[in-house]
């Protein structure tokens, strides 16, 4: 059997958290190695580096990855300067990224973990055998990696939600895809002919969403010909809206005033309540069907484009050979599920969590950063560096750092018991507790969060 601790931790993924695990590895001194599919540092957020983050550098800025960069005379900004996720990258992720070059690999696919030897079914003797890492290359080449431990920080941006309300695509999603787009396209900047003067329809009810269209709406003052409707599954816009002033995110609580603004101004067309179930093409443009909340037909005509905002979703794929246990609707571990589950939560703050709500029964394999919450959304870059510093400390076997985990979140302003779906939506997990996130804040002294 392979000496394990002559085996490197694998990292999969060089974004913010996954760079974050690689600078903390470093710092430990553990023997490491970061697996990129692009060509660069965190390609997710180079593709949105239009988009303004809500959180300052302060916020964004890893500690372990200060230390490093710091000894290659690195000058840190501003830190109440609020970032664009371009400027993410180019000052801070790229910088990083080439101080680590050594130890990282770019243009190298994972499709697949699973242990020497073993499949799934077999246990006997399976902790003491490496984990096995299967890449490919940009040019199609295919090659396997030892491992004494994988951190999997590869995010959920590649892997959309798809307009349908099931789940799936919508009938005629994949057939229209030319005219669809996921995420938050550049609409004023590198896209902006595809929506000048057209029909733009924006899906979804989260701040990419709300991002999308505030940028419609300005783009519609310079080309008035564009017209903008927003369709949306719940029937109530505070969740969206939030809390303004309130917000811990001041440029947060501002896009939903915005929204609110142009909502109320008749900017935007908006129709709650609305299920997608099929999109087809239409004497030159598309149609959207669906239904309403009390089961009626409703079909939304003449639309050119289709922005899908509805959030991401953990590509599992990865691990399929891997003894995860996952919680059944969240996809995250069931021991961090009750801590995120937004049919419960939506304050913003999380409690802290480290290696041990992240443990799976497959020893030495972490999910972090957004993957880590599987499908839940609102996740913060600071939640993923507070991951990324428990589990390499465990992986360390520096137990009292690695349980000594503190995180507090800026909130929201907005709770989940202004909603009145959220027990009927979500039975087995009860409404938040009196004392938890959506009641008054726990003394200064906690190291909780407000959850």
């Amino acid at each position: 059997m392979t000496d394990q601790s002559a085996l490197p931790v694998i990292v999969i993924g060089a974004g913010p958290v996954g760079l974050a695990a690689a600078a903390h590895l470093t710092s430990r001194h553990l023997e490491f190695l970061v697996l990129e599919a692009s060509p660069s540092a965190s390609a997710h957020l180079r593709s949105t580096a239009h988009v303004a983050l809500f959180s300052p550098w302060k916020m964004n800025v890893d500690s372990a990855a200060l230390r490093v960069l710091e000894q290659q005379g690195w000058t840190p900004p501003n830190p109440d300067d609020k970032p664009t996720a371009g400027e993410l990258c180019s000052r801070y992720l790229d910088p990083l990224a080439r101080a680590l070059a050594p130890h990282v690999r770019f243009n190298t696919r994972v499709v697949g973990i699973s242990r020497r030897g073993f499949d799934k079914m077999k246990t006997s003797g399976r902790e003491h055998a490496p984990f096995v890492v299967r890449t490919i290359s940009v040019d199609g080449e295919e090659a396997e990696l030892e491992a004494r431990a994988v951190i999997d920080a590869s995010g959920t941006w590649a892997t959309p939600n798809p307009m349908g309300v099931h789940g799936l695509p919508a009938r005629g999603e994949r057939a229209n895809a030319a005219r669809i787009r996921y995420g938050m396209p550049d609409v004023l900047g590198s896209e902006r002919q595809r929506y000048a003067n057209k029909h733009v329809l924006v899906l979804g009810s989260g701040h990419s969403a709300a991002g999308s269209l505030i940028s419609l709406a300005e783009l519609a003052q310079q080309a008035p010909q564009t017209r903008i409707s927003w369709a949306l599954r719940s029937s109530n816009l505070q969740r969206i809206f939030g809390a303004g002033a309130k917000d811990g995110l001041p440029e947060r609580g501002k896009l939903g005033l915005t929204l609110r603004k142009l909502t109320e101004a008749g900017v935007l067309q908006v129709f709650t309540a609305f299920q997608v179930e099929a999109v087809s093409a239409e004497g030159g443009a598309l149609q959207v069907h669906g239904r309403s909340g009390d089961g009626s037909t409703r079909v939304l005509d003449h639309v050119d484009e289709i922005i899908v905002a509805t959030g991401s979703r953990p590509d599992l794929s990865l691990a399929r050979e891997l003894r995860l246990e996952l919680d059944p609707w969240l996809e995250s571990t069931k021991q961090l599920a009750p801590l995120i589950d937004p049919n419960v939560h939506s304050c913003g703050s999380v409690p802290p969590h480290g290696h041990r709500e992240l443990t799976h029964p497959e020893p030495g394999y972490f999910a972090i950063g957004a993957k880590s919450y599987g499908r839940a959304p609102s996740f913060l870059m600071a939640t993923g560096y507070e991951q990324a510093r428990s589990v390499v400390a465990a992986l360390a076997s520096d137990m009292t750092a690695a349980d000594d985990v503190q995180l507090v979140l800026p909130e929201t302003g907005v709770c989940s018991t202004d909603f009145i779906e959220t027990e009927a939506s979500n039975p087995q997990r009860a409404s938040p507790p009196k004392s938890g996130c959506c009641a008054p804040a726990k003394p200064a002294s906690t190291k909780q969060g407000c959850c």
